[in-house]
């Protein structure tokens, strides 16, 4: 079973406001400013619910994804892909799982090896400083919003410097994360939409544990490419 960088995450991100489709950031806007605002949000910030929409472009290659992604304090995460098949990534802080139901494997590995563009997202509620988790965060003026009054800001993660060239966080108003695009330096695009974000909602732990179906063995991975 071969893992393709799903490249679901991750993870982290900042905003705030700027004019409508093709127009420069408001003048004044202030990049520090608007990554204070959406540290001090996520990182008050209990757990989270979202759905989302994944679209992966590389290699002649183009694939959409779609389905429930659950965040917990401490780095707990959960990715329930619905559409076009089920498939399941969940982490419960110190380990990752992936699997595809039917499969007789499912993939693990440690969370502090996880080499997984979704892996950012787990320290969304934590205490996450942009500004340090991206380096040269900065507008991006020159990128249009999905949604008119949304900022875009770009930067590069620390931790994934050698894959990814570029990471473009849009922003609401609200200083909610909208989108993630991360730009790989292999020419590959994943994209990010969160859609019907629900805040602090009841979720137990035990969603953030992997239960090994019958049948089905653990193979220790590496979940990059």
């Amino acid at each position: 079973m071969k893992f393709q960088a799903v490249k679901f995450t991750l993870i982290l991100v900042a905003v705030g406001m700027v004019l409508a489709a093709g127009r420069a950031a408001a003048p004044g806007a202030d990049v520090h400013a608007i990554a204070q605002r959406v540290d001090e949000r996520y990182n008050h910030l209990r757990s989270m619910r979202a759905e989302f929409s994944e679209t992966y472009r590389g290699s002649g290659v183009e694939r959409q994804e779609a389905g429930t992604l659950w965040l917990k304090k401490p780095g707990k995460m959960r990715w329930e892909y619905r559409s076009p098949r089920e498939k399941l990534f969940v982490s419960d802080g110190k380990d990752a799982w992936f699997y595809l139901p039917g499969d007789k494997q499912v993939r693990k590995t440690q969370v502090r090896k996880l080499d997984d563009l979704r892996s950012p997202l787990a320290f969304l509620l934590g205490k996450t400083k942009l500004e340090k988790e991206l380096h040269g965060l900065s507008l991006a003026p020159d990128q249009t919003p999905t949604t008119p009054g949304n900022v875009v800001l770009r930067g590069v993660p620390e931790a994934l410097g050698d894959r990814v060239n570029q990471v473009l966080l849009e922003i609401t108003p609200e200083n909610r994360i909208a989108r993630i695009q991360i730009d790989e330096v292999d020419g590959s695009v994943t994209e990010y939409r969160f859609l019907d974000q629900k805040e602090n909602v009841q979720v137990a732990d035990h969603q953030f544990h992997f239960t090994l179906p019958p049948g089905v063995e653990i193979v220790d991975a590496d979940f990059g490419q």
